[in-house]
């Protein structure tokens, strides 16, 4: 099978821990590009948390929000906005329970609670500034992505509580907001059919829980080494660590790189 185009998710698959990407991942994508095939990024974070990372690696294509918000070489081609019912549903449900909440938009995002040490904890672990104070954010701004901040294990609480919203945890103290139905590869999707590309001709890198769809779309999704195990049974192949050469192997595997891949999944 000849790709034509691979989408790679940021944090644990483009990036490590310290949130710095590997040299060795950054030269694999370097000569992606130069062999013609484009790289996408594919993510849960928002757009104005990305540009450092897309600046780094030259990338101009991006679906950013868990699919919510695409945009191809400058060009907008997807807006996904959650519905004002549906966030009021989640405001009146997280005031319950006392937990804070976390508004992504466009160009910014806002959170319920001021100086939340849940909030600082989840959002200080992806190196990026704290959100602004404006717990009305949702009513005035269009919202495509919320965190909701709460324990581990709480999740049962929202049950039945938040019609066509659906939780995915990426954090002990935060779990991303989107609508059911909403995932990467919603954004993938759009993409490809304006590049008149089918998923066939795609590959895909990740590493979590919200990279399920995704590589269950594609031509062949790639997991990384170090991916939440249950992440595994939905990948074609399972790449080494994001600090072991893992892009490049991935890569290899696909036939899109030259080199030797490790046997591995």
């Amino acid at each position: 099978m000849s790709y034509k185009i691979v989408f790679f998710d940021i944090d644990g698959t483009l990036v490590n821990e310290e949130k710095v990407i590997p040299e060795d991942a950054k030269q694999a994508v370097a000569e992606l590009k130069a062999s013609g095939i484009e790289p996408v990024i594919a993510t849960g974070r928002a757009p104005y948390f990305i540009k450092p990372i897309t600046e780094e690696l030259g990338i101009d294509s991006y679906i950013c929000l868990n699919g919510a918000y695409v945009v191809y070489k400058g060009e907008a081609l997807l807006k996904r906005e959650i519905s004002k019912n549906s966030l009021e549903a989640l405001v009146r449900a997280a005031t319950e329970h006392g937990h804070s909440l976390v508004f992504q938009g466009e160009h910014g995002y806002y959170a319920t609670h001021e100086d939340h040490p849940f909030v600082n904890n989840a959002v200080t672990s992806l190196k990026v500034e704290l959100p602004g104070f404006d717990p009305a954010f949702w009513e005035k701004e269009g919202v495509y992505q919320a965190f909701l901040h709460c324990e581990s294990g709480d999740e049962h609480l929202y049950q039945g509580k938040l019609g066509d919203l659906k939780l995915i945890r990426w954090h002990e103290h935060a779990m991303d907001v989107l609508p059911e139905g909403g995932s990467k590869a919603l954004g993938i999707a759009a993409l490809l059919e304006k590049l008149d590309l089918t998923p066939e001709d795609a590959v895909a890198f990740g590493d979590n829980l919200n990279d399920k769809e995704m590589l269950e779309l594609v031509g062949l999704g790639v997991a990384m080494g170090n991916s939440h195990p249950e992440l595994l049974p939905y990948a074609d192949y399972v790449t080494a660590h994001v600090d072991e050469g893992g892009i490049r192997q991935g890569l290899v595997h696909a036939g899109l790189l030259k080199g030797e891949a490790a046997l591995s999944g």
